[in-house]
C-alpha cells in the first residue's frame, strides 16, 4: 500500500494514491488537510526551493511572517522557526488587512493568507494592495481561498459598508448598511465554518479573477500549486480552490539569512566530523568499515 509522509508532523500514512478531499482530515497524526499540507509544501518550495518537512525547516529567525488564520498546529511550529506570529481577522489576536498598522508595511518576508480574503468588506483589491504593501519587495504570499473556474468573481454584496446576521421567520439574513447610507436585508447568505463560528461569504473567486486581482495589487509572480505532490499526501482531487503564491520580485536571501544558514551548516558539520572522530576509536567500527558493511 503507498504511503505519504505528511509535512506538518512527520506522521507515515498509509494512502491508495487516489485524490484527496481538499478539507477532510487524512493524516492520523495531526489531522491535516490537504489544503494545509499544500500551504506547507508551497512555503517551502517558496522560501528554500526544497520540498522539506517542517521539522527539516531551518530555524531562520531572520525571517519575519505573518499568518492570518492559520492552523495552529503548524502555526506553532512556525513561531519556533521564524520570527512569525498568527492573527485572525474576526477574533483576537486580531490583524485587520483592511486597515494594517503602518509600522508594518514592508516589514514581512512571507505572509500565510488561509480562507479570508472570501469575508473581507468590499472592494477587495484594498486587501490585496495591503499584503502586497506588507511585503517586503521579494517577500512571497501564500493564499488559499474558496475559488472556482467561471469567468468571474462573483459579488454578493459590491456596495455594503457594514452588516449584521439577524434571525428572520427561522432563516439568517444580512441587515446590511449601504455605503449610501441605505439600508437593505438579503437573504440566502452562504457561510464558511471557522475557528471562530460561521463568516459570512462576501463573494466566490474566480481563477481568473484572483489572478486579475492579485495583478492589480501589484504581484507579477503568480502560480498555482496544481502539481500533486505525493510524497506529502498533497493530491487534490479539484483543479480549482488550490494554493496560490504571489511575488512581486524574485526571491532574495538577506546576508543575514545566508549568515544564520552557514552558522547551522557550521554547527552540523562540527557535530558530524566529532561524531566520526569518536566512532573511529572503536575497534569494531573500524573492523565494519573495512569489511564495508556500512
Amino acid at each position: 500500500m503507498p504511503q505519504f509522509t505528511c509535512n506538518l508532523c512527520n506522521t507515515v500514512n498509509t494512502w491508495n494514491g487516489q485524490p484527496l478531499d481538499r478539507e477532510a482530515p487524512t493524516c492520523t497524526g495531526c489531522g491535516s488537510s490537504v489544503r494545509s499540507r499544500g500551504i506547507l509544501l508551497a512555503l517551502s518550495r517558496e522560501l528554500f526551493g526544497l520540498e522539506l518537512t517542517l521539522d527539516d525547516f531551518p530555524r531562520l529567525k531572520s525571517l519575519r511572517g505573518l499568518g492570518t488564520s492559520d492552523n495552529r498546529y503548524y502555526a506553532d511550529r512556525l513561531a519556533a522557526i521564524f520570527d512569525y506570529r498568527n492573527t485572525f481577522y474576526d477574533r483576537e489576536p486580531r490583524f485587520d488587512i483592511v486597515h494594517p498598522p503602518v509600522h508594518d508595511l514592508g516589514a514581512y518576508d512571507f505572509i500565510c493568507s488561509s480562507e479570508v480574503l472570501e469575508h473581507v468588506l468590499p472592494p477587495a483589491i484594498d486587501a490585496f494592495r495591503n499584503l502586497a504593501a506588507l511585503l517586503k519587495p521579494t517577500g512571497v504570499l501564500i493564499l488559499t481561498v474558496p475559488y472556482s473556474l467561471d469567468p468571474a468573481t462573483a459579488e454578493h454584496y459590491p456596495d455594503i459598508a457594514s452588516h449584521a446576521v439577524v434571525e428572520l421567520e427561522g432563516h439568517a439574513t444580512v441587515v446590511a448598511r449601504m455605503k449610501d447610507g441605505a439600508t437593505r436585508l438579503f437573504d440566502n447568505p452562504v457561510f464558511h465554518i471557522g475557528v471562530s463560528g460561521p463568516s459570512l461569504e462576501m463573494r466566490e473567486y474566480s481563477e481568473f479573477g484572483l489572478k486579475q486581482v492579485l495583478a492589480q495589487a501589484g504581484f507579477t509572480d503568480v502560480k498555482i500549486c496544481a502539481d500533486a505532490y505525493a510524497p506529502f499526501g498533497y493530491a487534490p482531487q479539484e483543479n480549482w480552490s488550490l494554493p496560490i503564491t504571489a511575488r512581486k520580485a524574485p526571491p532574495a536571501l538577506t546576508a543575514e539569512t545566508t549568515r544564520e544558514l552557514i552558522e547551522q551548516w557550521r554547527a552540523l558539520s562540527q557535530t558530524h566530523q566529532s561524531t566520526m572522530k569518536k566512532l573511529n576509536r572503536s575497534f569494531w567500527f573500524r573492523v565494519g568499515r573495512k569489511l564495508r558493511l556500512f
